[in-house]
């Protein structure tokens, strides 16, 4: 009787279903949507890692990882087992990726009692039909993913934390290397190198100024003609010399038209966006950084304030590379579309797009939760950048499911002698998907206004036109770009683009300037010193053989500790060469003709966190330092300073090396850098 007793007191005291998600905002919209038997609590992401002061890897027993509670995180850890106590069940609700997975799984280890009963819940987007739907039918952990995230955490454990003190010894302390990461600085540092090694090249243009003949004293619109081709050859003009030639012969020519050809085009909208996409429209179209992109996603994703509606979550998951559509939100694109543009709008079938290969068809592609809510309906409930990005993923998505545009593209071939010319223009005969979309795309209508013209007709040369060009070096890198390269190469993943710029600048290995990434001093430093003594940690292929490996681990297809052997023995062999090999740029001192100011002795050039300073030679004795200056003048009246580069919370920056005496502070030079092509570039930061 006294075990019924307490049995019945047991179940008395059981209090809500306890469901835990990763962020506060996430939880809020949950707990509208669950209501009052669910209690929604957030772990604030991670709770459990590996120590910080440590590696934290049992090697000798199979990789085993060393976990603990992470600092600062203990009280959120203890907020949940309390809660844990009297739930009824959990329900592990983080994000439906791999470090979701992994801290599902480590929440459940903390928290686990007897008889505790858990369930892992997944869902694309955070909407009522969603999240009702992932808890009927919940799912269990899944260790493929867990074992993926495990294996990828101590890669990149074992990479850093073998890497970073070799830095320390060999240039300066605090100095820290990855895995992923050092492929990112070596890539902007190759670009860097090839824009030095550039030598521009002088070639030039020709266009003709035509008109129909004038025929009773009427006004004939003129057009323009480009010279594309020589004897049937394409031409190549290197120089002026060679226009001068080329001009002199075709004026004695006369111009006719060859042929003319006009044919429709069709323009076919893009598949919604995944991150990688979705990274590079922000920043070309919004200048958005990858970084600022994904914390306003997550935002929408984890829901917005919409007054009486309460917290909604606006769009689907945003760490995605699938473009797949669910047909329910293919279904409310086609009632938006039919309902506010007509039947002609919409796709004559829907639309399915082809994901590339290895993409996680699990996911969907990003789009609205609800597409039949546009823009411009919750505008005054979002702030100026979330509206911007919303838009942008509203557009792309109602624009992916709508009919194609079709141009009328018009082609003219003129000869003059051995000499070929050739006009053109594009006319919008059905703007299709740029009802939406138009100004959104590179898509452009050229309205280039040519007469009407008929095979064999004559054409008044009005005049030509030479113009001189060269030919410009490789564009820097841009948030953008890097992103496009890394997807490329099969470096990193939709959840690692962001972090990856971001850490980089954040080590000083690169810096924005402007919208370009250019390496530091000190990233070319400590890029070369690895590609020295670790090709294969820094090479492109190697860093996507690893993705893939990843990959499979995920799939179930290889085990996770036998990726971590085959990675850990040469790179063991490579780091007990290194220590020996590797050169000492901390020995390495640079003299200087500069005096220390507090003691008289010479100052010398040293390496430190932020690249290179000036130290006192008598250190430690005398612990005088100061950052190497620009070279410039500060530009303000009765001041003998000059600027040297500072960094603060927002970036970097140009102050004057008397502060406090002179605030003055600048984000561009006051005087132009030469660049290696002669030509004047200003520096200036974002």
């Amino acid at each position: 009787m006294a075990v019924k007793k307490k049995t019945t007191k047991t179940k008395k005291n059981l209090s809500k279903f306890l469901v835990i998600v990763e962020s506060p905002a996430k939880s809020k919209t949950i707990n509208k949507i669950l209501g009052k038997n669910f209690k929604v609590l957030a772990s604030m992401g991670h709770i459990i890692d590996l120590p910080v002061d440590r590696m934290g890897i049992d090697f000798e027993n199979g990789f085993k990882p060393e976990y603990m509670v992470m600092k600062g995180r203990k009280k959120y850890l203890n907020s949940l087992k309390k809660e844990a106590k009297t739930a009824s069940a959990i329900y592990l609700a983080a994000d439906p990726d791999r470090e979701g997975e992994a801290i599902c799984w480590h929440l459940k280890n903390s928290l686990a009692k007897k008889d505790t009963t858990f369930h892992r819940v997944s869902f694309g987007e955070i909407t009522e039909k969603a999240v009702k739907a992932a808890f009927l039918h919940p799912g269990e952990l899944d260790m493929n993913k867990i074992n993926a995230q495990q294996a990828r955490r101590i890669l990149d454990r074992i990479v850093g934390y073998s890497l970073s003190p070799l830095l320390w010894r060999k240039i300066t302390r605090g100095l820290s290397a990855g895995r992923v990461q050092s492929v990112a600085v070596m890539l902007i540092v190759r670009r860097e190198e090839e824009i030095r090694r550039f030598k521009s090249e002088e070639y030039w243009s020709i266009e003709a100024l035509l008109s129909k003949k004038n025929q009773k004293d009427e006004v004939s619109p003129e057009f323009n003609a480009r010279l594309v081709k020589y004897k049937g050859e394409k031409i190549d003009i290197p120089d002026e010399e060679t226009v001068k030639e080329i001009v002199s012969n075709v004026e004695k020519e006369e111009f006719k038209v060859a042929d003319i050809s006009r044919k429709d085009k069709k323009s076919y909208p893009r598949a919604p966006y995944i991150t990688s996409a979705l990274q590079q429209d922000a920043f070309n179209k919004l200048n958005f950084s990858a970084n600022k992109t994904m914390r306003i996603a997550q935002s929408l994703y984890e829901g917005i304030d919409l007054g009486e509606e309460g917290s909604v979550g606006l769009i689907t998951y945003m760490r995605t590379d699938s473009v797949r559509v669910s047909l329910d939100a293919a279904d409310d694109a086609k009632k938006y579309i039919l309902s506010e543009y007509g039947e002609k709008y919409y796709a004559k079938k829907q639309v399915q797009y082809k994901s590339k290969k290895g993409a996680q068809e699990a996911h969907e592609a990003i789009r609205p939760t609800l597409p039949l809510r546009p823009p411009d309906e919750i505008a005054g409930m979002l702030s100026v950048d979330e509206l911007k990005l919303y838009s942008l993923i509203w557009k792309r998505f109602i624009a992916s499911q709508m009919e194609n545009a079709l141009f009328s593209v018009l082609t003219v071939n003129i000869s003059a002698g051995d000499y070929r010319f050739r006009a053109g223009g594009s006319q919008l005969i059905f703007d299709g998907f740029l009802k939406v979309y138009k100004g959104m795309d590179d898509i452009t209508e050229d309205d280039s206004e040519i007469p009407d013209l008929t095979v064999g007709e004559i054409v008044d040369l009005k005049e030509l036109v030479p113009e001189q060009h060269f030919t410009k070096p490789p564009a820097r890198y841009t948030d953008a770009s890097l992103v496009k390269i890394l997807e490329e190469k099969g470096i990193g993943r939709p959840s690692t683009y962001a972090p990856i710029i971001r850490t980089v600048i954040n080590r000083n290995y690169i810096q924005r300037k402007g919208k370009a990434l250019h390496p530091t001093e000190l990233g070319e430093l400590v890029n070369g010193l690895l590609l020295e003594n670790f090709p294969d940690v820094v090479d492109e292929e190697f860093t996507a053989k690893m993705e893939t490996e990843l990959d499979n681990i995920e799939d179930g297809k290889i085990k996770w500790v036998e990726v971590l052997k085959n990675f850990y023995l040469p790179f063991t062999k490579k780091l007990e060469e290194a220590k020996e090999r590797m050169r000492n740029v901390k020995r390495q001192v640079v003299t200087t003709d500069e005096i220390c100011d507090k003691c008289g002795k010479p100052m010398v050039i040293k390496w430190g966190r932020r690249g290179r300073f000036l130290s006192c030679s008598d250190f430690p004795t005398c612990k005088n330092a100061k950052s190497i200056t620009t070279g410039v003048k500060c530009p303000e009246p009765n001041c003998d300073g000059e600027l040297l580069e500072r960094k603060s919370s927002r970036g970097m920056f140009y102050g004057c090396t008397r502060y406090p005496k002179c605030t003055h502070t600048t984000k561009k030079l006051p005087v132009p850098e030469e660049n290696d092509n002669g030509a004047s570039d200003y520096v200036e930061e974002e």
